[in-house]
């Protein structure tokens, strides 16, 4: 068994290659603007590490260049991008803080997400019921008496979630059959 113990070089980096880059994986995700820029970025340091005569200052003039043509032809939006994720998480049962937190990770400012969230109708409390029904978790066990004696890892699991605990305790004191 032959074991390659040393690196394929990378391939060059050019404005040209690293928008192809960029389009391949617009091709495959939607993305924000800080999202796609941090991706480039590892790119061209990761080039920049095996290659130490490449100056990554001209390429990351590039990435910036790109990210802009790529806005004025809408092939990235921050706003697109939050709707879709809002929308996602909302149907995976995630709460508010545990959404915003995310969308502020991948570079989404605060302004856009309140008032994305304004938009939309959001009952932290049938969230926090369709979170719960997911993982078996308080109401939704089947035995009572291992409803009783996981009733804090229950709490727990909820409020490490993001519910507000009020929510928390109106779900895990609650009997829905």
């Amino acid at each position: 068994m032959n074991l390659r113990t040393t690196q394929r070089p990378l391939k060059k980096i050019t404005k040209v290659r690293l928008k192809n880059i960029a389009l391949y994986y617009l091709k495959r995700f939607e993305s924000s603007e800080q999202n796609l820029k941090d991706v480039l970025k590892r790119r061209v340091d990761r080039y920049a590490f095996q290659n130490k005569d490449f100056d990554p200052n001209e390429a990351l003039l590039w990435i910036d260049e790109i990210i802009e043509e790529f806005k004025q032809k809408n092939y990235v939006s921050d706003k697109r991008f939050a709707e879709i994720k809002i929308e996602h998480y909302l149907n995976a049962g995630k709460p508010k803080r545990y959404i915003s937190n995310k969308l502020k990770a991948k570079g989404i400012d605060e302004q856009t997400i309140s008032d994305l969230f304004e938009c939309k109708e959001i009952d932290e409390k049938t969230n926090a019921l369709n979170f719960a029904k997911k993982k078996k978790i308080g109401p939704f066990r089947t035995d009572p008496q291992t409803r009783k004696e996981n009733r804090q890892k229950d709490m727990g699991t909820l409020l490490r979630a993001g519910f507000d605990y009020e929510i928390v305790c109106d779900i895990i004191g609650s009997n829905f059959d």
